[in-house]
């Protein structure tokens, strides 16, 4: 007979109540850089798409480091692989990437 530690139930619930802001930040950070990429401007002169374009892209880069921040904490990295931020710094390099390109 085997019985299961209080601390092995309690990871399972501390991992889903710290996957919700992480879930939740990290489709902010990719659905921007989804935006940011997706605007096409219509020539040099369409200031409102280039700004549409740098705004997306900070507010990627933001979520992303809003993500790490909150993985950085050592009782999330003791819970969360790194593979939970892969998503969201993926989409800030590449966020940052375009934002030099276009701006």
């Amino acid at each position: 007979m085997t019985s299961t530690s209080s601390s092995d139930n309690d990871r399972g619930c501390l991992r889903i109540l710290l996957a919700v802001p992480l879930v939740l930040l990290t489709l902010v950070a990719v659905s921007c850089c989804w935006v940011a990429l997706t605007i096409r401007p219509s020539g040099s002169w369409d200031d409102d798409a280039y700004a549409g374009v740098a705004l997306a892209c900070v507010l990627a880069i933001g979520a992303a480091g809003a993500v790490v921040g909150v993985w950085l904490l050592p009782s999330v990295r003791r819970v969360m692989g790194w593979w939970w931020v892969g998503p969201a710094v993926v989409s800030g390099v590449v966020s940052v990437i375009w934002y030099v390109a276009v701006g």
